[in-house]
């Protein structure tokens, strides 16, 4: 190893292949394992080439173990961990937490260039952006990109998530925005950018003169947030389930109260054939005693679930589960001297007939917050089909209170379906979506707008195409050619032959919208982007349009779920990352 190193001091020496300086203990122990991890296979050693692929290889599959599964660099030095992988190979030297670092650095910018290439091919983008607080109460900016690729498929690329310390304003979040589309070369080819409805990234976006639209998740989300909230009788039950979810998950024990209701508790263990240690049942812990509960009753064993407050689905999910587990935990509860009370049969049929009508939306934004598929031309689709179950559950027979809250569901839903029906970008995706076209709309005249702004759109594009494609005309010549000689009349016959472009422009972009639109509609489980790689021939223009607004997707969940995978990798066990590694690993684990 002497050869390879050098003393620069008692206790220190350098590397000579790299000039990292190492810590020396009288033995070469630090010395060996950075020269393996590092330089073994880049020098004329004893190994055979089969042994350094073999290296290699390992060290691969480690950083994407690393990546992938959100491990700390620290689980090389771990006694367990090097323990397994010297029983799977014990040729085989785990690196340095240093030297892993640095080959998680090397395929971080590998994998960034690779995917630059990649959106440098693209005609047009869509951005999602947002903002997460991590454990250490550091702030980051995540934004992704989304496009057609040249096989007709649609993809994703997490463009950066960046520490932002500086205050949240529109203008400082438009600046990181700015400059990331910047050094990706996307200025000029983002389509729209979706955010939640902050008024800081509202005016974000309109800083930046962009295209945008409100995560249509978080829009549902507000209709039926307000619609619990408006409801007194709904809120109350809300927070009875709250309240009786929440001490089913913190209970630790739960003691039987009295020897009577002991009794009773073994009568019904009796008629469920329960064959276990009724002593030890009365002194089990209160989720335990659902568990048996279930088990007894030949049901699958589940658990309770405790919505989240930024998150409708979950009180949806939250009262869905207490309605399915109602027997159990009704028999759970039973004997127990406890203040939580249970859902009566009245109040039952109420969750039961409200969970009828918010069925459609929690359906529907598991549909939109798809990230593999076409979803913002299914926001106009889905929104009328939820506008018409909540209709046909209004004819039902149901508890006074659900059709109230039907009823202001259906009043909120039509506001929102409006608007969104006037955004260009969402009403342009729904009409290029073979599978919809014009039935998706709820209305003739927003169907009307919509192939008027498209038969726009399209014109300008087959305008732009005979620009490029016209060789320009000597001026001189041009004039003559016009005016028949004289320049007097030059002005005026320009403009008659422009006018005379402009029209033929427009016809052309009307017959191709026509031909389109009088095809019939695919199938809803055909996939729209190969159908355009299918008729790119006869539709050219509008192929070109197609892969500009069927990339934006409907919500911004791409980036919550970025965010998710963030408060794995920024845990209490690595609550000292630097930013600037934890948008690396993320960059990797999303993109590699």
């Amino acid at each position: 190893m002497w050869e390879h190193v050098d003393l620069i001091s008692p206790n220190k020496v350098r590397c000579l292949l790299c000039s990292k300086e190492l810590g020396y203990n009288n033995n070469t122990s630090s010395m060996l394992r950075h020269y393996r991890a590092l330089h073994e296979n880049r020098e004329e050693t004893g190994a055979s080439p089969s042994q350094a692929t073999r290296k290699q290889e390992l060290d691969e599959v480690l950083v994407s173990m690393i990546v992938k599964d959100t491990q700390p660099f620290t689980i090389v030095d771990d006694v367990g961990f090097g323990t397994f992988v010297s029983k799977l190979d014990p040729k085989y030297v785990l690196p340095t937490r240093q030297a892993l670092k640095a080959m998680v650095e090397a395929k971080y910018e590998f994998a960034k260039e690779h995917a630059k290439a990649k959106v440098e091919k693209v005609v047009a983008v869509s951005l999602t952006s947002d903002m997460w607080t991590s454990i250490n109460i550091d702030a980051y900016l995540a934004v992704t990109c989304h496009f057609v690729e040249e096989n007709e498929k649609l993809s994703s690329v997490l463009l950066g998530v960046q520490a932002f310390p500086q205050s949240h304003t529109a203008e400082n979040i438009a600046c990181v925005k700015a400059s990331l589309m910047e050094e990706w070369g996307i200025s000029g080819k983002v389509t729209c950018m979706v955010t939640d409805g902050a008024p800081n990234m509202v005016a974000c976006v309109r800083e930046l003169k962009l295209r945008h639209h409100i995560c249509v998740a978080h829009t549902l989300n507000l209709v039926v947030k307000r619609a619990f909230d408006q409801h007194p009788v709904l809120s109350g039950l809300r927070a009875k389930a709250r309240k009786l979810v929440g001490y089913f998950r913190s209970s630790t024990t739960a003691k039987v109260c009295s020897f009577l209701l002991f009794q009773y508790i073994m009568l019904i263990v009796c008629l469920y054939s329960y064959c276990s240690d009724l002593m030890a049942y009365s002194s089990v812990s209160l989720k335990e005693k659902l568990k048996r509960v279930q088990l007894q009753l030949g049901m699958q064993a589940t658990k309770l679930m405790q919505e989240v407050e930024t998150r409708w689905n979950s009180t949806y999910l939250m009262l869905q589960r207490l309605v399915e587990l109602r027997e159990p935990v009704g028999a759970a509860l039973a004997g127990l001297h406890t203040d939580i009370p249970f859902f009566t049969a009245s109040e039952f049929d109420i969750v039961v007939a409200c969970l009828s009508s918010l069925s459609p939306f929690y359906d529907a934004s598991t549909e939109l917050s798809a990230e593999e598929h076409v979803s913002a031309s299914k926001v106009i689709p889905l929104l009328k089909m939820i506008a018409k179950a909540l209709q046909e559950e209004d004819t039902k027979s149901a508890p006074a209170v659900a059709v109230e809250i039907g009823e202001q569901l259906i009043r909120q839903l039509r506001e929102k379906l409006h608007m969104l029906q006037s955004m260009s970008i969402l009403s342009l995706a729904t009409l290029q979506d073979p599978q919809f076209k014009l039935i998706a709309f709820f209305s003739n005249t927003k169907a009307a707008e919509a192939v008027k702004r498209l038969t726009s759109e399209c014109a300008t594009v087959i305008r732009r195409n005979t620009e490029e494609n016209t060789h320009e005309i000597p001026q001189a010549s041009t004039s003559q050619e016009f005016t028949g000689g004289s320049r007097l009349w030059q002005r005026l016959d320009t403009s008659v032959m422009e006018a005379k472009r402009t029209q033929n422009v427009s016809e052309d972009a009307t017959v191709e919208i026509q031909r389109y639109l009088s095809e019939a509609n695919i199938s809803r489980l055909e996939n729209p982007l190969e159908y355009w790689a299918n008729h790119r021939s006869l539709y050219p223009n509008l192929y070109k349009l197609a892969l500009i607004y069927l990339c934006t997707p409907a919500s911004s969940v791409p980036c919550e779920r970025v965010f998710s995978k963030a408060g794995e990798v920024v845990s209490k066990k690595r609550n000292r990352l630097k930013p600037k590694t934890v948008e690396k690993l993320l960059f990797l684990n999303k993109n590699a």
